[in-house]
């Protein structure tokens, strides 16, 4: 099957509808929860407090404000087992047993590195890999033949609970925005509430998809449009700042791919012939790039001329085409940029006398993190391992359809190092990425696990998705 690639990144912001259900456990109004006990994370800095500073890019969206630490959580819900202190070394013990296996997985990816919807290899291992532990698996999920879903249930209720493991690499780079770690990690998260459920009686139902052209491809946009989230209570995408994690909010984007149609003519011999589509892509770009100095600061347009790649400077070349982000942080204010930038592009084209053809990519909305989970998180990481939460992005499809958690964590001291770059890919190789990936992997384990069996959690979680809270 052809896939045509929308160039979207990461997620899309798509409203499902929501399907919910509940459970009520006899006698659970009457225990308390070990979560309501976890120490809550320092306070906040005021964003006034921080002085400017250009913080370190995620993937496709990035927060733009300095990164402060997470308000306290709320109080949760006491409606929770007893058992919930063993579970919790129960999903500690389960991914510590699978690290060297965990590991070995990773590394196969990173060495097979596959751009969007190529990842044939990781597909077949991450597939192979879950069906010899105990889930069942449906590979090329959805008529996309890379997609497949590993799911376990327990029993013949309880929640659902989403997970993604996203796996293609960088063009020319490699994993140099550790998808390696992040299939992985999607692997030892199902593989973390799986123990939990078996070991303490608890019915549910773990659904990990993998997910494929995270990079530029939408793959999570069309899982979604084909229902590939129907049925789940909650999601925990995942992308991988030392002992730390983000969580937060991100920007809207949308991606314009641009076509410039003109004439050929000989350069020198009749160039008034001619109709430059190249000049066209200059004049784009130069105006686009004035255009930025007038824009928000929260607001971003990069993109670049992409061909045609047989240029001969003695012909006029007759056709270009160039590819463009627009970023903001709400799709009111994004669309209100896009049209300034269409406007540049058919500018571009009327001084050059071409032709120009404007295509949109999917949209991906405002994203949204569910605040109960992202607090649930915090309280854990800093409780259970000392680990400082950060403000940060969110994931944006699967969180306007469901309520969602997507956390990113460090596997790198060095701050000059970023993402989508060599160093990055070699750093998401490194023992030190993969123990702090096994690391946040327990956290989203233990929060999923929550979802799953604590009645009064999962209330608040859904309450405040009704309401479209975003922290």
């Amino acid at each position: 099957m052809a896939i045509e690639p929308d160039h979207t990144g990461c997620f899309a912001g798509l409203r499902n509808s929501f399907r919910s259900s509940t459970r009520k456990r006899p006698g659970s109004s009457e225990r308390t929860s070990l979560y309501d006990k976890l120490s809550p994370p320092k306070p906040p800095l005021r964003d006034d407090d921080l002085a400017a500073t250009t913080y370190q890019c995620w993937c496709c969206h990035h927060p733009l404000d300095p990164p402060h630490a997470l308000e306290a959580p709320p109080a949760y819900s006491e409606l929770a087992h007893t058992h919930e202190p063993t579970a919790l070394k129960t999903i500690r013990d389960a991914v510590d047993k699978y690290s060297d296996d965990l590991r070995k997985l990773s590394m196969d990816i990173h060495d097979h590195p596959e751009i969007m919807f190529e990842e044939r290899h990781a597909h077949d291992v991450l597939t192979t890999f879950l069906s010899a532990h105990g889930f069942t698996v449906t590979r090329h999920y959805l008529d996309l033949p890379t997609a497949w879903r590993a799911e376990y249930k327990r029993g013949t209720g309880g929640r659902t609970i989403g997970i993604n493991s996203e796996m293609d690499a960088l063009p020319g780079i490699g994993h140099g925005c550790g998808h390696n770690l992040i299939a992985m990690a999607g692997v030892a998260i199902a593989l973390g509430v799986k123990a939990a459920l078996d070991q303490h009686h608890v019915d549910g139902h773990i659904v990990l998809l993998g997910t494929p052209a995270e990079e530029g491809g939408a793959g999570k946009v069309m899982l979604l449009e084909r229902g590939g989230y129907d049925g789940m209570h909650a999601t925990h995408p995942l992308v991988g700042p030392p002992h730390s994690a983000q969580v937060g909010t991100s920007l809207a984007i949308q991606t314009i791919d641009v076509e410039f149609f003109g004439r050929t003519a000989h350069a020198s011999a009749a160039p008034w012939e001619g109709q430059n589509a190249l000049d066209a892509a200059f004049l784009t770009y130069s105006a686009i790039s004035v255009l930025r100095q007038q824009i928000k600061p929260t607001h971003r347009v990069h993109g670049v001329i992409k061909g045609p790649s047989n240029l001969a400077a003695n012909v006029i070349p007759d056709y270009t085409s160039m590819s463009w982000f627009v970023r903001a942080p709400s799709w009111t204010e994004l669309e209100v940029l896009r049209k300034r930038v269409e406007s540049c592009i058919e500018a571009g084209a009327l001084a050059s006398s071409c032709k120009v053809k404007i295509s949109l990519g999917r949209a991906q909305y405002d994203l949204r993190q569910n605040p109960i989970l992202q607090s649930g998180l915090a309280s854990i990481l800093d409780s259970e391992f000392e680990w400082q939460t950060l403000e940060g992005q969110s994931g944006g499809s699967t969180d306007f359809a469901m309520p969602a958690l997507h956390p990113h964590f460090a596997i790198i001291d060095d701050p000059s190092i970023v993402a989508h770059t060599p160093g990055f890919r070699d750093a998401a190789a490194t023992k030190k990425a993969h123990d702090a990936a096994l690391t946040i992997s327990k956290a989203l384990a233990m929060i999923g696990f929550r979802v799953v069996d604590d009645e009064g959690f999962y209330g608040e979680v859904k309450e405040a998705f009704d309401k479209g809270q975003s922290s």
